[in-house]
């Protein structure tokens, strides 16, 4: 499943949903049933990924505290998405918050420097949402989860976003092909340095393959041992570690349908989504592999959960199908040991000729499954055709 963060939340002037006979007992089933049957497939694989790395010379062992104006600050620039939970509107919270200062400071500071977070932040409240307008409504596997959280759960989420992200920048941490969720990135930006290389290669009279690596509920999978294992080899330890590990722990959600809430159900893997941490903790979780493809001579970009690899060669290259259906099977290798779902079902191939090079058919086999390329294929929104023309996304945003 794509991993949708929504910041905002579902207003109470919005839509009423499609009439159905579906109940938040039928979801909360659907989308707990969804995680297990993708979980029960490793459930002999074991809860570390490979060897431990060499220790760094940096290290994050504790979360600083902020000041009274610093929290100030994260309180009243946050977008004020009010969440069923929240006992009063985030926007009025914000406007009293001068008022409630002290208290703020007080209950931020303590959580990042005891390294706990307090249970009543750990909870979710999640709104069905019908994937397109035209599907069933009543079939509950047209609907995708949208997860939200508390307002104040969230302003303690952006303090530790931003003395986890310095560390990372500083110590030269993240995957510097990952676009998600970092400062002066986007989707456009990723979008850009896919098309470029593209573009690049067919200049340069090679032909490209651009596969689109498609992940099944890749956030909800996330194993908590695995991804705590990880921040260690980071240089995350101490009270800083705890915090983190205090924060995937524990965790709950309801679902609300209608006028009814179905009754709170565990969360024992994942990143929340829709939360601040979740989409960067979620980049640290897959970054090692990066080295993966690049062992095979494929280039990559990611945004979050959205892998793209880039393959160019010449046209007497006679190997590409066996080259990429290899570097498919040792992700799909990292993935089952990372307790993520590659879903090659969904996984699109984009074949490029590249300047004067012939148009050919390219299929690629990886464990009994069949790729094969498209003349076109829809990247973070934007639909990619064979020839980088942009008309077929042209037709679809003029018709919409």
């Amino acid at each position: 499943m794509k991993t949708y963060n929504l910041l905002c939340v579902i207003e109470s002037s919005s839509p009423s949903p499609p009439p159905s006979s579906l109940t938040a007992d039928d979801f909360v089933n659907h989308f707990e049933k969804k995680v297990d049957d993708i979980r029960s497939s490793f459930a002999k694989s074991s809860d570390t990924a490979g060897p431990a790395h060499t220790a760094l010379p940096c290290a994050l062992t504790s979360f600083s505290p902020l000041s009274p104006d610093e929290i100030s600050r994260l309180v009243t620039a946050g977008r004020p998405t009010t969440c069923p939970l929240d006992p009063i509107p985030s926007s009025l919270l914000q406007t009293i918050s001068g008022d409630l200062l002290p208290y703020l400071t007080s209950l931020i500071n303590s959580s990042l420097t005891a390294g706990y977070v307090p249970s009543v932040f750990k909870r979710a409240r999640v709104a069905p949402l019908l994937k397109k307008p035209t599907l069933d409504p009543s079939d509950v596997n047209n609907y995708r989860p949208v997860s939200l959280l508390s307002f104040l759960s969230k302003t303690l989420e952006r303090a530790v976003l931003g003395q986890l992200s310095c560390y990372l920048s500083q110590n030269d941490l993240l995957d510097p092909n990952q676009s998600g969720f970092k400062t002066g990135h986007s989707t456009e930006t990723a979008l850009l340095c896919v098309t470029e290389a593209l573009r690049t290669a067919k200049a340069n009279s090679l032909s490209s393959a651009l596969i689109l690596l498609d992940l099944s509920a890749a956030f909800d999978t996330v194993n908590h041992q695995i991804l705590l294992s990880t921040l260690s080899e980071l240089g995350i330890s101490g009270a800083a570690h705890a915090w983190i590990a205090s924060y995937l722990t524990g965790r709950s959600y309801q679902v609300a349908w209608r006028e009814a809430v179905s009754a709170p159900r565990a969360l024992t893997t994942g990143v929340p989504q829709g939360s601040v941490l979740g989409p960067l903790l979620f980049s640290l979780y897959t970054k090692s592999l990066g080295s993966v493809i690049s062992s095979h001579g494929l280039s990559y970009h990611c945004y979050a959960d959205d892998t793209q690899l880039i393959f160019s060669f010449p046209p007497s290259d006679n190997q590409v199908a066996n080259r990429i259906s290899a570097c498919l099977a040792d992700i799909s290798v990292w993935m089952t040991d990372h307790h993520l779902k590659l879903n090659l079902g969904k996984t699109e191939l984009l074949f490029l000729p590249g300047k004067d090079c012939p148009f050919h058919d390219l299929a690629i086999t990886v464990d009994n499954s069949l790729v094969s390329s498209s003349q076109s294929a829809k990247n973070l929104g934007v639909i990619l055709d064979n020839t980088l023309s942009f008309s077929t996304n042209i037709k679809a945003v003029t018709r919409s």
